[in-house]
């Protein structure tokens, strides 16, 4: 996106100092997907972006620039949802640093930036974490490309049997056990049966879920470790 844009829904995906009074941050923004804006002076005692730019604050942004690296010039903050519990706090910051490591930049995520507001809200009314996790995960692996048919073995392309047991493989999705070098295997076809059809409430399915997408996950991050995963061990 080039030239100047004016009052774009965004919210403040991390941010670091940059040179002595300013901030560089990594903002998720409705048309503008993942970009890059330098807050000038917002490291400054007087100015109030340092409080302003904060995670999970819904903003309404205006920036210009035609360089992948924008100039912030206006920000306003609007009511937004308070992860006032710790691993609500927790797991905001986890769905934060997938957007900003993972999604590419300028690449607009309309779909996806609806999921993250549904996510935040969720997640500031103290529901069950697991289940909102693995639905923004699903959304994440939408966006990127690599979602898939819990139901469906897309190797063979045949459904999958309650009977029957899977594996999984991160570029494939759920495949016939006797694949070579799937990362997941002895998957119950019943399990992902009733995934498929949206069950997140027993503990074999999210159990099973979480395993899936952390093997995605891994996968899109190549091998680096994720910061926010960390904050659950210590918890």
């Amino acid at each position: 996106m080039t030239g100047s844009v004016q009052q774009e829904p965004a919210y403040v995906l991390h941010r670091r100092l940059y040179r002595e009074t300013s901030l560089l941050v990594d903002v998720f923004a409705l048309n503008a997907g993942r970009i890059s804006v330098i807050a000038r002076g917002a490291n400054s005692a007087r100015s109030p972006l340092k409080a302003q730019l904060q995670p999970f604050q819904p903003l309404l942004l205006d920036w210009q620039g035609r360089s992948e690296l924008k100039t912030l010039t206006q920000t306003e903050v609007r009511p937004g949802p308070v992860l006032g519990q710790t691993r609500a706090l927790y797991s905001g910051l986890y769905i934060n640093e997938l957007l900003q490591r993972i999604l590419p930049a300028g690449d607009p995520q309309p779909e996806l930036f609806a999921a993250y507001i549904e996510t935040l809200h969720a997640l500031e009314q103290n529901l069950e974490l697991e289940p909102i996790l693995r639905r923004f995960e699903f959304a994440f692996a939408r966006a990127m490309g690599l979602d898939f048919d819990w139901g469906e073995a897309m190797d063979t392309g045949d459904p999958v049997q309650a009977g029957g047991f899977y594996g999984y493989d991160p570029e494939q999705g759920i495949v016939t056990e006797s694949v070579a070098g799937t990362r997941l295997t002895r998957l119950p076809g019943r399990v992902l049966l009733d995934i498929a059809e949206g069950d997140l409430d027993t503990p074999e399915c999210r159990r099973l879920a979480k395993r899936v997408m952390r093997i995605l996950i891994d996968h899109l991050m190549q091998g680096r470790p994720l910061n926010s995963r960390a904050l659950f061990s210590q918890d």
